[in-house]
């Protein structure tokens, strides 16, 4: 086992652990006390963290597992691997928050969502377990999305043994598609369950691949994304924000179409594709998503505040 530590003074902007894997941008980490979702989304949380990691192309990993804790002005982490690459990665440590905050409009609404959890981050998910995820969020709350997921890798994602444990894997394309309706139906998938097994078996027999989007123009990817069974507009801009790096969609879920009405109602423009336009101008076109989790979470949470 490896363990090390990285500085969060080292980084660009602050960072906050809790609020990035708790905001229901990603359901692929689970907490050592099984508190995920529980308590009061309050900032700074010192749970360990935990994960099994696939390979990631962008780091060039084996399959690992990686447990993280914020502590004192530092992430403090164990792995089968050297984890700050893979961190960084899913974590989005090396994005400038600083920066990335300055370059969003001066709305009264996004100021009040970024002071109410500076330091949250965006993720950046492996691509198929991130389209697997947001088909199953459709009318869930986030804890039921995330007991899903855990639940589809303890029943069919492979067993990895570290520090005396065993973990499991998210499952594999090729896996899931050999699962039968009326085992995902089990895992209370409900009528998500052919939806998840098809688009298993898209990616399984290379009919289609969510990674390839990233390779496209944001809204060509869009439209890619909507081929899987189970992809309206809505989960295919949540799989280009949480994990392909499109950091200008925004996912026009209730929250979001809520705080149109009454924060920009001049950008409803009735149709998803005309209304994602207008508020992707409004809320700053290169890092509309960032704005868009912020105003999710505090919105969700009750946290926004008045001004």
């Amino acid at each position: 086992m490896e363990r090390g530590v990285i500085t969060l003074s080292d980084l660009d902007g602050r960072f906050d652990l809790q609020a990035t894997v708790e905001s229901g941008q990603t359901y692929l980490w689970d907490r050592a006390d099984d508190g995920m979702y529980d308590d009061d989304p309050a900032l700074g949380g010192s749970a360990w963290y935990e994960t099994v990691v696939p390979p990631l192309e962008t780091v060039g990993n084996a399959r690992a597992v990686v447990r993280v804790r914020q502590v004192d002005g530092r992430l403090e982490w164990e792995s089968s691997t050297d984890a700050v690459p893979i961190l960084t990665h899913l974590l989005r440590l090396d994005d400038n928050l600083d920066a990335i905050r300055s370059a969003l409009p001066d709305l009264p609404l996004v100021r009040r969502s970024f002071d109410a959890y500076p330091g949250m981050r965006l993720v950046r998910d492996p691509p198929f377990s991130t389209l697997v995820s947001f088909i199953c969020s459709a009318q869930m709350r986030v804890a039921r999305i995330h007991g899903m997921q855990i639940g589809l890798a303890r029943e069919f994602g492979d067993p990895v043994a570290f520090d005396g444990r065993t973990y499991h894997a998210f499952p594999t394309p090729d896996t899931l598609a050999d699962a039968t309706e009326a085992d995902l139906r089990d895992l209370s998938l409900g009528y998500r369950a052919p939806y998840v097994r098809r688009t298993a078996e898209m990616v399984a027999t290379n009919e289609a691949d969510p990674a390839d989007a990233r390779r496209m123009d944001y809204e060509d990817a869009r439209e890619y994304l909507t081929r899987f069974v189970g992809v309206g507009e809505k989960v295919a801009d949540c799989v280009l924000l949480f994990s392909l790096g499109f950091l200008e969609a925004v996912p026009l879920d209730t929250w979001i179409r809520t705080a149109i009405a009454d924060h920009f109602p001049d950008c409803d423009c009735g149709g998803y594709e005309a209304t994602s336009r207008a508020i992707r101008a409004r809320l700053g076109e290169s890092y509309a998503g960032y704005a868009q989790t912020y105003l999710f979470f505090a919105l969700r949470t009750g946290r926004v505040g008045e001004e």
